[in-house]
């Protein structure tokens, strides 16, 4: 999970807005416009994805692999997603495809729990569901749930930004909200890893409900109470952001170091300018070609895997050009 917005300074902020207009554009292109359902592909099986935030490069490089997967099948695709990570704004997305009773949905839920209700009816009414990048707390939803070790990846971040940060100083995690699975894992993972430094001291986390401008503000904050404040976690990509923002505005720009998630472009510009040290790249591609594939097996009748993980690499400004770290940054465009 992740997302596109403004960056560390003006430039960087229209850049943002420039990517936001393409992801849009991008999605738009793999959607029926005004279409409650997918046409059927060459095979007659209709898929629909409904992704977390339909804007954010995360999910348009996850829709974009799953669509040449779906074709590549013969299958009917189209995809949609929410404006923003809000479980009333999602519902409505999964009421639509509900109805129009696909042969298979992708969906990345944007809670564990307030979803299950709909997303069990979808279920019952026939259609198999495959969960992609986030979940949902009851295991008896989906037929796969694929996405990536993001627990593992806390893991990775925390002994990446120790290392930027000499092991010393106070350190703070800023993350959507509770209850995302996740972030939640991120965090999770972070915390337990980072409690290996006995010399670094974690801050209680703070939540900016997905909004880059709070993130900075939180960041300015905690530099004012806590000075010895060496690094931070960002656990998505508009908390990353947000905290670029608020360092750069405080004059804290690279003394602060900052881990954040994914590999988007406005992060791997932020990366190349030294306001970000580490990203944890996902594979949100290959999340799309693997669930295409388990609904397919799933439609043939075949085995289906229960639970996927797929790959995570730490990209930094050293290793970027390295062929096998660059296939990973997302793409704001199919």
């Amino acid at each position: 999970m992740s997302s596109t917005t403004s960056p560390t300074s003006r430039k960087r902020a229209l850049l943002a807005a420039t990517t936001a207009v393409l992801a849009l554009a991008a999605t738009a292109s793999c959607s029926s416009s005004g279409s409650p359902g997918p046409a059927a592909g060459a095979g007659g099986k209709k898929i629909a994805m409904i992704t977390g935030v339909k804007s954010d490069p995360f999910y348009i490089t996850m829709t974009c692999a799953a669509q040449a997967e779906a074709k590549a099948k013969g299958i009917g695709f189209t995809a949609d997603g929410s404006a923003q990570w809000d479980v009333s704004v999602q519902r409505p997305l999964i009421d639509s495809v509900g109805a129009a009773h696909p042969d298979g949905l992708m969906i990345s839920p944007v809670d564990t729990a307030a979803l299950t209700p709909s997303l069990k009816q979808i279920q019952a009414s026939g259609t198999k569901i495959a969960l992609v990048d986030t979940s949902v707390t009851d295991t008896s939803v989906g037929i796969t749930r694929i996405s990536s070790d993001n627990e593992k990846g806390g893991q990775v971040a925390a002994d990446a930004l120790a290392k930027q940060m000499g092991e010393k100083g106070s350190v703070i995690v800023i993350s959507v909200k509770p209850g995302i699975s996740t972030t939640d894992a991120r965090i999770k993972g972070f915390s337990e890893e980072m409690a290996k430094y006995p010399g670094i001291k974690v801050l209680p986390t703070l939540y900016d409900n997905d909004l880059p401008a709070t993130a900075a503000s939180q960041i300015q904050s905690t530099l004012a109470a806590h000075p010895d404040l060496g690094g931070v976690f960002a656990g998505n990509t508009n908390t990353g952001q947000g905290v670029a923002t608020g360092l750069a505005q405080a004059g804290k720009q690279g003394v602060v170091k900052v881990a954040a998630f994914d590999a988007e472009p406005d992060e791997i510009t932020a990366l190349k300018n030294g306001t970000l040290q580490v990203l944890v790249a996902q594979d949100p591609a290959a999340i799309g070609v693997q669930a295409v594939d388990e609904l397919a097996a799933a439609f043939a009748g075949k085995p289906v895997q229960a639970s996927i993980g797929t790959t995570m690499v730490a990209i930094t400004k050293d290793n970027l050009n390295d062929p096998q770290i660059a296939k990973y940054v997302y793409k704001a465009a199919c």
